[in-house]
């Protein structure tokens, strides 16, 4: 991490940003193989969803933008979470970009799949499978 957080950001590892949202998530997002990658790490709530979604559009602004959201440090996540990723799936496509998810968790996963969004979001176990799907 970075020297501390200034209004709520801080320098990430390989060169991207990582935000605060209270005391429960943090959002780090990189740039690799020309992908924008946003990793949760922590609780996607109520709360925490709707701090971070301005950031999400930020990194989403343009046309066809390509995003990877990895939901594999994510501790907890609820309906705001699936909100959050059905806006972030519409907003991208609308766009003309790709939306690849990373999960390999379980109960999210059934989370996705009772609401239909497995067939959407298609996520996979790993960054590396999720990016292959791109080629």
């Amino acid at each position: 991490m970075g020297g501390g957080y200034h209004d709520g950001y801080a320098t990430a590892p390989a060169g991207g940003l990582e935000y605060r949202a209270g005391s429960h998530l943090r959002l780090r997002t990189h740039a690799t193989y020309g992908f924008t990658i946003a990793e949760p790490l922590g609780e996607i709530d109520i709360a925490t969803a709707g701090e971070v979604r301005p950031l999400l559009d930020a990194v989403t602004e343009g046309p066809a933008p390509t995003l990877a959201v990895d939901l594999r440090a994510t501790t907890f996540f609820d309906c705001a979470g699936l909100s959050l990723l059905s806006r972030l799936h519409n907003r991208i496509t609308e766009r003309g970009g790709r939306l690849y998810l990373v999960c390999d968790q379980p109960l999210t996963l059934r989370m996705l799949r009772i609401v239909g969004m497995d067939e959407r979001l298609r996520p996979a176990p790993t960054l590396e499978a999720a990016l292959a799907r791109a080629s």
